[in-house]
This record gives structure tokens, sequence and C-alpha cells, in this order.
């Protein structure tokens, strides 16, 4: 099953993570390690439908990034990071909450569930009941309207 599910969807996942890492090499680590803890989860993994093994597979994928992150944040520092630079993390992370929350509820579902779900076009459609191409064109519009507002954001911040 794990064999079926690599050749399925690992392109698929390094091309995504890839997004994440900015670095091929990063993401295909990530994914080959997903795909081990995969293989610990077997059980689990034949119980869930297909669209949710996927789904399984995406977090896994993006647990093990954060994880990394982490990790790499506490082996890279030497000394406690100033205060100020705590504060500007806290900030960008109540930033983002705030620029998601401006968007209206579908725009901002729809927009959380493709690029934190993990979510294709097709399942979203499904899911709203939606053509895929009407979900993609959506989205479009929601990159668009977030890229102004935080172009809107870097102007003030200047």
């Amino acid at each position: 099953m794990v064999e079926a599910l690599y050749a399925q969807y690992r392109v698929e996942l390094v091309r995504w993570c890839e997004t994440m890492t900015d670095d091929r090499q990063s993401a295909e680590d990530l994914v080959q390690e997903a795909f081990l803890h995969a293989l610990s989860n077997v059980a689990l993994l034949e119980v869930l439908d297909a669209p949710q093994r996927r789904a399984w597979l995406y977090r896994t994928v993006k647990n093990l990034f954060v994880d990394r992150v982490r990790h790499g944040r506490f082996e890279t520092l030497t000394d406690a990071p100033p205060e100020e630079a705590r504060e500007s993390e806290d900030y960008a992370a109540i930033e983002w909450r705030e620029l998601l929350d401006s968007l209206e509820p579908e725009e901002r579902e729809l927009f959380t569930l493709r690029y934190l779900g993990g979510y294709n076009a097709s399942q979203l459609g499904e899911r709203f009941a939606l053509p895929a191409g009407t979900v993609r064109a959506r989205l479009s519009r929601t990159r668009g309207i977030l890229k102004t507002k935080l172009k809107e954001g870097a102007q003030y911040d200047a």
C-alpha cells in the first residue's frame, strides 16, 4: 500500500514541499521521511479512504517541516534572540492572522484548505459544489487580494 501511495503522490508532495523549503533536496528528504512514517502507520492508512490518505501525507510532511524549522532554530542559536526579534515574530504571526481574517469567509476557507490543508481544486470543488475552474479562479483572485494588501502594508512599514 505504501508503495502505491509513494508512486502516486511522491512527485506532487516534493513539488509542494519545495515551495516551503526553497530547496529540492530538503523537500525530497521531508517526503522520504513522511513515507517512513507511513510505513509505521500502515494500519491507520488502510482504514482511510484515498482523499484522507493524501491529506494524511500532506499533514505529515507539513508537521515534519515545522519540526525541522523549530529544531533548526534551536540548533543555530547560541544565545536567546533579542527581545525585539521575538516580538517581531509574534507581530508577524498576528499580521498574517489579520490578513487572512480580512478575507471573505469563503475566500479564507478556500485559501486555507488549498494552501495549508493540501487540497487541490477538484477536491475543493466537490466540497463546495463548484467547478474546479471556478475554485482556481477564486484562489487566483484571493492571491491577488492578499498581494495587494501585503504591498499596502509594506508601504506603511517603510
